[in-house]
């Protein structure tokens, strides 16, 4: 090599710069490094219901998946009270990147509508990750009852003379019959509230209420045993319930209604978790045994991006919210 083509000394040093710069750059960050481990320990799932409750199955569920794929422990936290919002609550307050909730729909859409006090605000406390699953309801009433399109046209005739159950002011059960209520027209039916779908269920075969709303796992039984007749769903079919005609079906126009469980983290909540779980909730929650066991114990799959979740969200706030204020319906 001659003088002339040998690098300097300083061209050398440029190099050698340049190469240390670069491997660098491949090196990850403290952040990038943080975000890459991300979870440092176990995960928590609180749940307002109580254990053996369909949302608290649905959250054991998701528990078990999510703990074969995240490396790290995934725990469910029953903390029941007030419709789901004590756990709601909890998980909005948490600075922890590591808790989450699975909530029902009335926590994300009514409650704050049904009262004003709530501690939480859904529209700023959560960071929305995934829609998990859903459940159609089942409108029920007495055999003798008409039946399919002719049970409308009663209902319509019937005036106040028939009420409806449910499991109390501002549940879905409650919400969903007025939505009925004013998709059929010319309806008064009167509601009556119970402690629980049991009383519900004993009061529609004692004849003290005509009509009520109910998830499959407690219509459908009721049904197939001849004690009471299944008038419709308010959503679309369900292989929860098959042999059930859409309530759109029978001239009630009427938008989709069902009761839902979604994942939640609290607002704030790292990026690295937020990426994380909204991409694994989809996976795990499409698989053969976990599919199975929600399809088992009443719900059906859904397990949407953050974006589903927040349209189901906006859409049934908007349905819930013009049925609340036409009815003046408010938490006593």
């Amino acid at each position: 090599m001659s003088r002339s083509t040998r690098p300097t000394r300083r061209a050398l040093l440029t190099l050698a710069a340049l190469g240390l710069a670069g491997a660098t750059a491949w090196l990850p960050g403290p952040a990038a490094a943080q975000a890459a481990a991300w979870p440092t320990k176990p995960v928590k799932i609180l749940v307002g219901f109580p254990g053996g409750s369909t949302p608290d199955m649905a959250a054991r569920v998701l528990a078990e998946a999510l703990g074969r794929t995240l490396g790290q422990p995934v725990v469910v936290e029953n903390r029941p009270g007030a419709s789901g919002n004590v756990a709601a609550d909890a998980v909005a307050k948490s600075t922890d990147d590591h808790t989450f909730g699975v909530v029902i729909n009335g926590n994300l859409t009514s409650a704050k509508l049904l009262n004003p006090k709530l501690p939480y605000d859904p529209a700023k406390d959560f960071t929305l990750l995934s829609l998990l699953a859903t459940a159609p309801l089942v409108l029920v009433a007495p055999p003798d009852q008409p039946s399919g399109a002719a049970w409308v046209n009663a209902m319509r005739a019937a005036g106040e003379k028939w009420s409806y159950g449910s499991v109390g002011i501002g549940s879905v059960g409650h919400l969903g019959m007025e939505v009925v209520k004013a998709a059929v027209g010319n309806l008064q039916a009167v509601h009556v509230p119970y402690n629980g779908n049991p009383a519900v269920v004993t009061a529609l075969l004692g004849g003290q209420v005509q009509l009520a709303l109910m998830p499959p796992g407690i219509a459908l039984p009721q049904v197939k045993a001849g004690k009471l007749q299944a008038v419709g769903l308010t959503g679309p079919r369900s292989p929860l319930a098959p042999e059930v005609t859409p309530l759109a079906d029978l001239g009630v126009k009427m938008n989709p209604l069902e009761v839902w469980v979604a994942l939640v983290g609290p607002a704030g909540l790292a990026k690295a978790a937020q990426d994380r779980m909204a991409r694994e909730v989809p996976v795990v929650l499409r698989e053969a045994e976990a599919r199975g066991k929600l399809l088992a114990a009443g719900w059906d799959v859904v397990a949407t991006s953050p974006e589903g979740l927040a349209l189901r969200v906006k859409d049934e706030t908007r349905i819930l919210g013009d049925i609340i204020a036409a009815r003046g319906i408010k938490l006593e």
